[in-house]
């Protein structure tokens, strides 16, 4: 064997064994549970991971706009649906996406709502390379582990037990309003969509198609963010997938949103009072498609009524 030969098999050796050690650290690295004392992170996201199998109707994903707009509790409270929010701050599609596989290893949900903001962030190829890494090795996640590592994390075996009683929803009753404009401007302009967001769209898309999910695209209500031109460019991604595309924007006579009082940041998010008419409209909407149970009185989802209660007195501040 010549020496050119050898090098390339020590290189191939050397990848090898650097893979392995990779995996191996990652089962060690990655944490036990998805609370924070173990190391999870976005925490009130990954609560869906607590949920009980196949317990969840419907999925939100996305960024800081969902969490802001949805309140899964309500929801329960007036159909007895079932539905979580794993929305996080700056979102990106790659994250979005990864929630959702995550997520259909233990849940079977019937709707995936994908907030269209997202759609719009921009996204670095050397980030969304990183994430794909990150999915296949945790430790490069989770490194920073090895300061609270125990011996229960050496054995590998992950249980998650905890569950978010908002269900990724988070409560913000403080208003900072902006005047009532007229911000959805009739354009012929079309917002251009990356080829990289439109890749992972196309990864959520054909998710939901292999999982029998009926994906909706949702643009909830935000002077700051959103514009018809960005309205058109998410129309035509829904036009050519066949998918339902709602623009919360454009239903202010439905929605009855008043800017004043229905947001915390002068019209980036929406506060609790607005949160509570989007919620009300999805609700509306859901019950009229008919594919969902009234779960309140199943035994099975008793658990939903204990944490409606601890819900309750937070939003009310009793």
């Amino acid at each position: 064997m010549n020496k050119k030969a050898k090098d390339i098999i020590g290189c191939i050796s050397f990848m090898v064994g650097l893979l392995i050690l990779f995996a191996v650290l990652s089962v060690i690295f990655v944490p036990k549970d998805n609370s924070r004392a173990a190391g999870m992170e976005a925490v009130q996201a990954n609560g869906i991971l607590g949920e009980k199998e196949n317990t969840i109707d419907y999925i939100i994903l996305g960024d800081s706009e969902t969490h802001s707009s949805f309140t899964p509790m309500q929801i329960w409270k007036d159909y007895g649906y079932t539905g979580y929010v794993c929305g996080t701050n700056a979102q990106h599609l790659y994250e979005s996406e990864k929630f959702l596989r995550q997520a259909l290893k233990h849940q079977s949900p019937k709707y995936v709502i994908l907030e269209t903001n997202a759609i719009y962030r921009y996204s670095s190829i050397e980030n969304a390379i990183m994430a794909k890494a990150e999915n296949y090795f945790p430790l490069f996640r989770y490194h920073d582990r090895w300061k609270n590592l125990k011996f229960s994390d050496f054995g590998g075996s992950v249980q998650y037990t905890y569950t978010n009683y908002s269900k990724g929803y988070r409560f913000e009753d403080r208003i900072d309003g902006v005047e009532n404009k007229k911000y959805m401007k009739p354009t012929e302009r079309t917002k251009h969509i990356t080829k990289i967001n439109r890749h992972y769209v196309n990864n959520i898309i054909n998710l939901c198609k292999e999982n029998h999910i009926e994906l909706i695209l949702v643009s909830t209500p935000s002077i700051s963010n959103w514009t018809y031109a960005k309205h058109n460019g998410i129309q035509k991604l829904a036009d050519q997938n066949g998918l339902t595309y709602i623009d919360m924007n454009l239903m202010q006579d439905q929605l009855e949103i008043d800017w004043e009082t229905d947001t915390r940041d002068k019209g980036d998010h929406l506060n609790y009072s607005g949160a509570v008419k989007v919620t009300d409209w999805l609700g509306t909407y859901f019950k009229q498609c008919g594919e969902f149970t009234d779960h309140r009185q199943d035994a099975a989802y008793q658990s939903w009524n204990k944490d409606l209660k601890r819900y309750e007195k937070k939003v009310s501040g009793k």
